[in-house]
């Protein structure tokens, strides 16, 4: 299934994406795509479910994908070629850093470049969705916990990041830091998370290209690892890390965002999405 969150921003309602592309509200249904409703329980429920009895939508605005998000969970230097185009080792464990949930956004609304910034960059990452919870968790059985995947544009401040003391998460959290979705695709339908195709441009240059199956840490291992040091929740995002291409290390010189540019990225099987930047409102 393809679950989605559609209308204005703050007042989403659930929905989903039938096999004709037509959007279908569930909010006779289920209150949100969040907590129980991502559960095994919740999704069987979902897709007992005949489409066609469900009100469709008209085009509109697509929310973030996931609502309700506890916790937003990165993971840095997942790619040992991203790693070192930072000229940074490959890490020995999952480096983990917090995103805001603040920072969360629509998948096609406009993404903030902050006040000062100087080094906004572009970070296309597969997002994986927590489903039940998980604590101390094996890896064997890590993606029984996974309700599904679906695409994250990790937008990052190099400068706030690195420059600026601290740890990452200043650099990552800034409002509209987070575009996730279009849509939550249920795990039923990845038939390996480890073999994903992922791209991103700007201003339709092509600025990434990889596959999952470079990452250094797979989604079990990340699942497992991350329930050993705090308690995964349904609805709780993890975004895997991203492969090369980040505009701070293109050579010889990095590149950067600045207002007015257009990103589109997307991930095989998970959809795609598009970003003007703009300045940064109060």
């Amino acid at each position: 299934m393809k679950l989605l969150r559609y209308g204005p921003k703050g007042s989403e309602k659930p929905a989903l994406l039938d096999a004709s592309g037509v959007i279908r509200d569930l909010s006779g249904i289920i209150d949100d795509v969040a907590g129980v409703a991502l559960s095994p329980e919740g999704l069987a429920r979902i897709a007992a479910l005949d489409p066609a009895t469900l009100p469709a939508l008209p085009d509109g605005r697509i929310g973030a994908c996931v609502g309700a998000v506890g916790k937003f969970i990165c993971v840095g230097l997942n790619y040992a070629d991203h790693a070192r185009e930072t000229g940074k080792a490959p890490p020995d464990e999952p480096i983990l850093f917090m995103k805001a949930t603040t920072a969360i956004n629509g998948p096609n609304d406009p993404v903030e470049i902050p006040r000062g910034s100087k080094k906004a960059d572009w970070e296309v990452e597969l997002g994986v969705v927590i489903g039940s919870r998980a604590k101390y968790v094996s890896e064997a059985d890590a993606l029984a916990h996974v309700a599904g995947y679906c695409l994250v544009n990790d937008v990052s401040e190099r400068a706030f990041q690195s420059e600026r003391g601290g740890q990452w998460t200043k650099g990552k959290s800034h409002d509209t830091f987070g575009p996730i979705g279009p849509w939550l695709v249920t795990a039923d339908e990845i038939a390996d998370p480890q073999n994903l195709g992922l791209w991103l441009d700007v201003d339709g240059v092509r600025r990434q290209t990889g596959n999952t199956n470079t990452m250094i840490f797979s989604v079990a291992h990340l699942v497992s690892h991350i329930s050993q040091f705090m308690t995964l929740e349904p609805g709780d995002v993890i975004a895997t890390g991203t492969p090369p291409g980040v505009g701070m290390g293109i050579k010889p010189e990095p590149i950067f965002l600045r207002e007015g540019q257009v990103m589109t990225l997307g991930i095989d099987g998970l959809g795609s999405q598009r970003q003007v930047t703009i300045a940064a409102g109060a």
